[in-house]
């Protein structure tokens, strides 16, 4: 079944139970771009996703898991492994809040590094989320470094996850050619809301970021209704109808996530 809403980023292996979050996801029409934050979780994320047509796996090792420890350059080899042959990238980036100060050198040397193995193995349609607190200019320096913004068929869509940056990094973004994908808590803020106003209908996608914590119990008529709820909010800050954010937005993720 073709979806009728699409969630451009969440993070199935941290709710209670993925597996029936995915079959709900499905009968619901609901599509998923389930990100990992682990790339030694991407097998079984990988093998849920070929069971439910709707649901898109995504390679990813989250810079809190490399910041704090979590991960090391074990799972760096294995991110850019598996990354080479995959369509699909993310949760990937830089955080540079306070509380991982000390830690940006080992985050950009890992994010330069993947930027090198998506160089060295290209594939149409390939598709990259990312995470960027107080660090957005630094990814667009890094994916720029790198050819990645620089418009061709073999270039990637580059989604920013909850884009929190300065203004000026949201021009530069947006005039890479970025897309990104916006949530009901992006959506809480003052700043958020104005960047979504500056956001072009054409590069917006919605998506829930779930689950707010570790193992929490969620179902999938809940992402349904956060991203409902986003497609109003959106709406409204754009001065139009509900369903006609839910249908452009659709159509963006048609389009990034070739879905059919």
């Amino acid at each position: 079944m073709e979806p009728r809403l699409f969630d451009a980023h969440c993070h199935l292996n941290l709710m209670a139970h993925p597996d029936a979050v995915a079959d709900e996801a499905t009968a619901l029409g609901l599509g998923l771009f389930d990100c990992g934050v682990n790339p030694r979780d991407f097998s079984a994320a990988n093998e849920r996703a070929r069971r439910q047509p709707g649901i898109i796996a995504g390679v990813g090792l989250h810079p809190w898991w490399l910041a704090d420890g979590r991960c090391g350059p074990a799972e760096v080899n294995l991110l850019c492994e598996v990354a080479a042959q995959e369509r699909y990238i993310g949760e990937i980036g830089l955080d540079f809040s306070a509380r991982f100060a000390g830690s940006e050198p080992l985050q950009i040397q890992a994010f330069d590094r993947l930027c090198d193995t998506l160089v060295q193995h290209p594939l149409t349609g390939r598709v990259i989320s990312i995470h960027a607190v107080r660090s957005a200019g630094a990814v667009l320096d890094v994916l720029e470094s790198h050819g990645l913004l620089i418009p061709n068929p073999d270039s990637p869509a580059i989604i920013f996850h909850w884009f929190s940056g300065t203004s000026d990094e949201l021009a530069r973004a947006r005039n890479a050619g970025c897309y990104f994908s916006v949530n009901e808590r992006m959506l809480a803020s003052k700043r958020g809301r104005e960047y979504v106003r500056q956001i072009p209908l054409d590069r917006l996608l919605l998506e829930t970021d779930a689950p707010a914590e570790a193992n929490a119990e969620i179902s999938a008529q809940s992402l349904i209704r956060s991203l409902e709820s986003a497609s109003e909010h959106v709406a409204s800050l754009k001065k139009c109808d509900a369903k006609h954010i839910e249908s452009a937005v659709l159509a963006n993720a048609r389009s990034v996530f070739s879905l059919r």
